[in-house]
């Protein structure tokens, strides 16, 4: 409803996670360059955490897009799996075909496949997204995968990535193995206030129609109450952010201003 009012080509403001509208704060700097860095140096086990809504499907995405090509990727977006069924789908996900579904044979079927991979100079990484679901099993899983190397480098990076809760189950005692194993750890916080312009500006500015120029702008007063209801957390800004635009479009304000972000928190939380 919105979009032709505004000038713009789609909505700012989605909540799903498209890379192109990724917004590259410290925070998330900080954590591309340290997983970036634990991928390429061949690290074995990467974590990445942050609480819901951060960014972290976001910034996968936008780091696969980086990825050299001489690095086979397998990307696992939810782990509702047995321990076995997630190492089927890892190996399909690599294009590795396997003739029995046995976990013996898969394992032997993937270090086939690194082990060629590697000697081409290439390297491999497994990231599992939603990583605070895996099971203590499947974490165990993971571990033994990390074994796989030769004697002078590993030959499968892992990538956790998941809410906090995925750091307290690495932290109980029957997994004390595997936590010994995570050579990069890194958190994403929520974006600081003085961020926030900076994050509605680009995304404004990202879904603009070519050649336009920006018919909306949020004031000083609604930066502040929209920091203020989300903390900095990306999806409670978009969230609200998309609220307000059919909001100003309704009152056919160009600027939206504290009113209107007021009366758009309320309304979701009456809901």
């Amino acid at each position: 409803m919105y979009i032709r009012y505004y000038g713009f080509k789609e909505k700012p403001f989605n909540i799903t996670s498209d890379p192109s509208f990724f917004f590259l704060s410290k925070r998330h700097k900080e954590a591309i360059a340290c997983v970036s860095y634990g991928i390429k140096e061949r690290k074995g086990i990467i974590t990445l955490t942050g609480e819901i809504g951060t960014g972290k499907t976001t910034l996968c995405r936008s780091l696969l897009a980086q990825l050299d090509k001489s690095i086979k990727t397998s990307v696992v977006l939810n782990p509702y799996f047995s321990d076995v069924q997630l190492l089927e789908f890892i190996v399909q996900d690599f294009g590795i075909k396997i003739k029995r579904r046995s976990r013996l044979h898969i394992i032997n079927e993937l270090n086939t496949f690194l082990l060629h991979e590697s000697s081409l100079g290439n390297n491999a990484v497994i990231i599992i997204d939603e990583a605070q679901n895996l099971t203590i099993r499947q974490l165990e899983q993971i571990r033994l995968l990390s074994n796989l190397e030769t004697d002078k480098e590993k030959l499968l990076q892992i990538v956790l990535v998941g809410q906090p809760e995925l750091r307290d189950k690495l932290n109980l005692y029957q997994l004390r193995q595997i936590k010994q194993r995570v050579m990069v750890d890194y958190h994403i916080e929520p974006l600081a206030q003085d961020e926030l312009t900076q994050y509605i500006r680009h995304r404004v500015t990202i879904a603009l129609q070519p050649q336009n120029e920006k018919k909306v702008s949020f004031s000083e007063d609604a930066v502040t109450a929209i920091f203020k209801f989300s903390q900095g957390i990306p999806r409670l800004i978009n969230l609200i952010c998309e609220r307000a635009l059919l909001l100003g479009f309704i009152q056919e304000k160009n600027i939206i201003g504290e009113t209107i972000i007021s009366t758009c928190i309320k309304d979701i939380t009456i809901k």
